[in-house]
């Protein structure tokens, strides 16, 4: 940086080190380095929360919630508007810090961040939106219903698109007067909480009512338990999803979980099949398959099966694979070698059982090349498990009945789709499909900020978040009655 340079707006000496507390503060929990994939090198420090930060935290936006609330909706949504050209503002820059953190793609970064000011805005709308409905009553009764916040939201992000799905539930809960406490991920520290928190604070959001502590599993049990948190949104793996809705059933909390998935790809006998090679391609491997709605397992028509493969085996062959912050890759390195060496062994074991490796199936470090296996059956981890890894796993079958069946063979239930030109044909044999968002003639990698989004099964509880669902999700019901003056009643 020059002298006469602009200073960044992540100015690390500002965070270095701390969380987002009563403005930037050190944590009892101490200090934790986050590591660029690409490099295996620290991008810098951040705060570690531990149990007792969380509670002093969550004790805080109690603190700070009524005043919130109470602000005049014009006030709130201005704030919330003014992060939202925040994020456009400074767009090259927290694109970049995106994709090193996380090992993903420029373009996929830039989308996180244009989503995010999308997000804010929704959001800022929602504050001006009607709250209530008046009810029938009786005459000389006012009757109506309105929503009202819940109070101190906790949000519990993960490190695969660490902006996006901190934000979709920070914002909405904010526009509904909640205060929130963030707990993202400290491997993505920077991308899921930093910057959240810097724009937040720039954008004049009182003091209290977020914050954003990153933290290991002491610190999230922490946040789900306290007496001050009246709902909790968790986005991450079905394992610890279990584990928060069992801990805020316990303490009749509100709990929103959006978790794993193994959707399915069914690509029809008469579907293009450069285009289907497209979609399994995009829907498996993006973001290094990184995603819950992945396409998981693709299940083709054993006619055009071959034809399939082959297409994907060129893709796998030829996809670059490396340092994302290059501009010159596909595929960015995985997040962690924890994450690497279960997906190899899922391919291996798979393989083992009868699966055929037609492509990849290595990686050097992180960078996982782009793997394609065929001849899956039910019992194999790759049919039954979620990779999370760039892996297109392969099953055939000779109807639709048996592509329905296959399909519905799992526990998850986040995301499906159907590719063929015969739209009705695919309609019909996807309202069979048992999940919770379906996509005709594309992959399951599909989201959009004013969707409800969200899964059935080991994939979610049944809620939503996103766009008509919010309000529902970050607010509840407040009946209320007025008279002019109290009755007389018999006893």
């Amino acid at each position: 940086m020059t002298a006469n340079a602009p200073p960044s707006f992540l100015d690390t000496p500002r965070w270095q080190g701390r969380v987002y507390g009563a403005g930037w503060v050190a944590a009892q929990g101490g200090t934790h380095d986050v590591i660029e994939p690409a490099t295996g090198q620290a991008m810098h420090t951040v705060g570690l929360a531990n149990a007792a930060d969380m509670a002093a935290a969550c004790t805080r936006a109690a603190a700070a919630q009524a005043a919130w609330a109470a602000m005049a909706p014009r006030e709130r949504a201005a704030i919330l508007r003014k992060a939202g050209d925040l994020f456009m503002q400074h767009y090259d820059e927290l694109a970049l810090v995106i994709a090193r953190e996380t090992g993903g793609i420029i373009p996929k970064a830039q989308h996180e961040v244009r989503e995010a000011s999308t997000l804010c805005h929704l959001a800022a709308g929602s504050v001006l939106a009607p709250q209530g409905v008046t009810l029938p009553t009786t005459p000389g009764r006012l009757n109506y219903a309105r929503r009202v916040p819940h109070g101190v939201v906790g949000v519990i992000s993960p490190f695969n698109f660490p902006l996006i799905l901190s934000l979709r539930a920070v914002a909405p809960a904010l526009a509904a007067g909640n205060a929130v406490v963030l707990k993202p991920d400290p491997q993505t520290a920077a991308a899921g909480g930093v910057i959240i928190a810097r724009v937040l604070e720039e954008a004049g959001v009182p003091a209290g009512v977020f914050q954003m502590l990153p933290g290991g599993p002491g610190a999230g049990e922490a946040l789900v338990t306290a007496p001050e948190v009246k709902m909790i949104q968790f986005t991450g793996s079905t394992a610890v999803g279990q584990r928060i809705g069992e801990l805020c059933g316990k303490h009749l909390k509100k709990v929103s979980l959006e978790l794993g998935g193994k959707s399915a790809l069914i690509v029809l006998e008469d579907a293009d099949l450069d285009r289907a090679a497209s979609n399994v391609a995009w829907g498996a491997w993006l973001h290094q398959g990184q995603i819950c709605m992945a396409s998981g397992r693709v299940l083709v028509h054993e006619k055009v099966a071959a034809g399939l493969i082959e297409r994907l085996v060129g893709k796998a062959t030829h996809m670059p694979v490396g340092d994302p912050a290059s501009g010159q890759v596909a595929l960015g390195p995985m997040i962690n070698a924890k994450q690497v060496a279960r997906a190899l062994a899922i391919v291996q074991d798979s393989v083992k059982a009868g699966a055929k490796l037609e492509a990849g199936g290595t990686a050097e470090g992180l960078f996982f090349k782009p793997t394609v296996l065929s001849g899956l059956k039910a019992g194999m981890r790759a049919f039954d498990e979620e990779v999370f890894g760039p892996v297109v796993n392969i099953s055939t079958f000779s109807s639709d009945d048996e592509a329905v069946a296959l399909a519905n063979q799992t526990e998850y239930g986040l995301a499906a789709a159907v590719i063929s030109p015969n739209v009705g044909r695919a309609m019909a044999l996807g309202e069979r499909l048992k999940t919770g968002m379906l996509h005709i003639n594309d992959q399951t990698v599909n989201d959009e900020c004013t969707n409800p989004f969200g899964g059935v099964g080991c994939s979610g509880n049944g809620g939503r978040v996103g766009g008509p669902a919010d309000l529902d999700e970050y607010s509840q019901w407040q009946w209320v009655t007025v008279k002019a003056e109290a009755p007389q009643y018999p006893f």
